[in-house]
Order: structure tokens, then sequence, then C-alpha cells
């Protein structure tokens, strides 16, 4: 039996009810649609919400601990030594935060080809002077050109140019909360006094704005020669080393690798953030769920509709056994109509599905807690389209495989007989 009078069969019996079959193509490439589109939409919004921060975040941290010291001063008494010791006020250890070595550790881990860059930074803790108030912050020191390569710096600052900490002296660059509570604009000056008591003006030159409020009303950035100089420290302070690595997975790996080598404390992204990869993983479950439903919702009405055209159908059938197709040949004829409806359907699908997606991505979405983004975010990954197509074909053959079954064992006889 050729193969194109087989096609040529399944065509005509597709056409003969072109109204069913269109219902079913149109159930088929709902499906897909909403499918391409959902997923495209939420993986989109959680790489934006996940990018708040850890875009951010470095891959691996290095820095000290404060920890209570090992030994306590009741231990070092001789008098006390062959006793027991319960100690309610442990005192902590005499580390420092700053990074013993710092330089060399920096070149060392620079030459590894495992990382893509590392940048330097200064936490100081102080406060900032609004007239008899005095509010709490946080002034990060940081090399501006390795924060803008690895942690896209300028894309969250909303106002001024994030190069001005660089080639202006004693600059400030103020978290927008941070700004809207001193009233400080571009060019203001405000003061601020360290933990040591000091006092230090600095002149504002941008607003920075991350998305997380309660950060953006106490952190603040300067160049690290400006934080060195208002702590009192050398140029050689450093308290933190952010390490972004090629390859995120790495991380947990490499903190330890690092925390071994430079015996220094080592944090991976994938620990410091646990609750964000857990948040995304569940969105995407649901994401899947509710897009995989839709496409078996649609197998099901396929099913029903092949099944009515198997009972409608059922003199044809009994003519073409009886003209020699065989029970295989029936088979394949409605397998292949199936076929071509979840073809037609699902390639419908993809299509509505990007368009979809590409009118959400130009709908224009302004949040003042979100400053880099201008429209709903998607996700234009391939992989939901080659899914999304690979289960249209998965799903209408299941539903056409069962119906051609049972066409194939319709006795020709009995139906002739009955008519």
């Amino acid at each position: 039996m050729s193969k194109p009078l087989v096609i040529k069969i399944a065509y005509a019996l597709l056409m003969a009810r072109w109204k069913q079959t269109l219902v079913a193509a149109i159930g088929v490439t709902f499906s897909i649609t909403m499918f391409i589109a959902l997923l495209s939409f939420m993986t989109g919004l959680n790489k934006l919400l996940d990018g708040l921060v850890l875009n951010r975040t470095p891959h691996v941290r290095l820095f000290n601990e404060i920890r209570p010291d090992s030994i306590q001063p009741v231990q070092q008494a001789a008098e006390y030594k062959s006793h027991y010791h319960i100690i309610h006020s442990v005192k902590s250890g005499k580390s420092r935060q700053e990074i013993y070595n710092s330089g060399a550790i920096m070149q060392r881990i620079t030459q590894d080809p495992r990382v893509l860059g590392i940048a330097p930074k200064i936490t100081s803790q102080v406060f900032f002077n609004e007239g008899n108030l005095e509010i709490t912050g946080v002034v990060y020191g940081i090399d501006v050109e390795a924060e803008t390569r690895l942690f896209f710096f300028t894309d969250y600052v909303v106002k001024g140019q994030a190069s001005d900490l660089k080639n202006v002296a004693n600059s400030i660059i103020l978290g927008k909360g941070l700004a809207d509570k001193l009233l400080a604009d571009v060019g203001d000056v405000v003061q601020l006094t360290t933990s040591s008591g000091e006092q230090f003006r600095l002149k504002v030159v941008g607003h920075f704005q991350s998305g997380l409020q309660e950060l953006d009303k106490t952190q603040s950035f300067a160049s690290l020669n400006t934080v060195q100089k208002i702590m009192g420290k050398p140029n050689s302070y450093v308290t933190d080393i952010q390490v972004k690595l090629n390859d995120i997975n790495q991380a947990p790996k490499l903190a330890k690798e690092f925390n071994k080598v430079f015996e220094i404390d080592a944090e991976d992204i994938q620990t410091a953030n646990s609750q964000f990869e857990t948040g995304t993983s569940v969105r995407n479950i649901i994401s899947y769920a509710v897009g995989i439903t839709l496409l078996v919702v649609a197998g099901f009405g396929i099913y029903n509709i092949l099944n009515m055209m198997i009972y409608e159908k059922m003199d044809s059938i009994a003519i073409l056994k009886a003209t020699g197709f065989s029970g295989k040949y029936v088979n394949r004829i409605f397998i292949m109509i199936a076929l071509g409806i979840g073809i037609f359907g699902g390639l419908t699908g993809l299509l509505m599905g990007y368009l979809l997606s590409s009118l959400i991505d130009q709908i224009p979405f302004n949040t003042a807690a979100l400053p880099t983004v201008t429209t709903y975010p998607i996700n234009y990954n391939p992989v939901y389209y080659f899914i999304g197509s690979a289960f249209s074909l998965i799903t209408t053959y299941l539903a056409g495989y069962f119906p051609a079954k049972k066409a194939s064992r319709v006795d020709p006889v009995v139906i002739i007989r009955g008519k």
C-alpha cells in the first residue's frame, strides 16, 4: 500500500469534517500559545526578581567572620585550669575585619582560570547627620570599574554618574531611600560620623536604587580611597574580596578551596541566597504544571473528536478494509489525522506564543522600585519552544493512537451486514 494513498485518504477524512478538525487544532494552538507565553513570562519574572539580589552578589565572598575566642580569660588563669568552666558572658576573639595580605590573595585569585574577575570592597558602619538626628547607615568602599564590569553597578545608579566616585574627591552615592531621608540631591554635601567619632563631609554625586527598599534606606557607596581615609586605614585595607566565576555552579567547591588555601572565611552564592533558588524552582514547577495541563486537556479534546469521527466513519472504514486495506493501514490513517492536527496546531501555537510573548514584552512596566525595568520581562528561551512542539506531537499521537487502534479492529462484514 503506497504512502501517498494513505496520506490522501487521511487528508480527505480530515477535510470531510473540517469544522471538527479546526476545533481540535484551535485547542492545540491555544494550549501551545499559553504554554509558551506563560513559561516565557514566569521565567523572565524569576530572572528579574533573582537578578535584583544575585546580580549584586559575588559568587564567592572572602571575609573575616567575627567569632568568640576559643580561649576565654578564665581558662588562662592558672588557679582554674583544673576546673570545669561554664561561661555565660563569652568574649569575642581578637580577630579583625581586615583581610590580611589582601593584595597577594587577590593576585593569586585573579590568575585562576576559573575566575572571571574580583572586586575588593570595604564595609564601614557610619551615622549620617541630619540636624540633631543621626541616621544609621553603611558606606561601601568599592572599585567602581570592577563593580561595573562584574556587578552591573551603573545600571542601578538612577541619578548622576557612577564614574564620579573615582573622578571627584570625597564623593558619595547615596541609596535612594537614604537620599530621601536626608533630602540630599546631586551636588549637595552630607555629613557623616564614623564609629570612632570622626566627622567627614562628602559630596553627593548620585543616587543608587537596587529595588530592595530596606537596603536603599541605609546603604551608600564611595571609592576605596575615600572609605580608607574616613576610617583612617592604609591603602591596603580591605574587608571583603568579591569573586565572580565563569561557572556559578563551581562556587561551593571554590569557596571550600579558598577557605583552606588562604585560611579565610569564604561564602558561596548558593549558601548566601538559598531562599531565592528555592522560590525560583517552585515558581518554575508551577508554570510547567499549568502549561502541561493545558496540553493534556487539548489532547483529550482531540481524542474525543477522533472517537466521534470513527463512529461516524464506520462505513468508510468498512469499505477501506473490504477493498484491501489491512488494520495496520487503517491505524496509520487515523494516527496521521491526529498528527496532522498536532503539527498544524503546534506550529500555529508556537508562532502565536512568540507573538504574544513579544506583545507582553512591549507593554510598559514602570515602577520606582525597579529602575532598570521598563517593560514586562520575557525569557525567549528556545527550550520552551522545543518542549511545546515535542509535547504537542506526543499528546496528539497518544490521543489518536487509541481511536486508531479501535478503527483497525472494525469488522467490515458486521458493518456492511448491519447496513
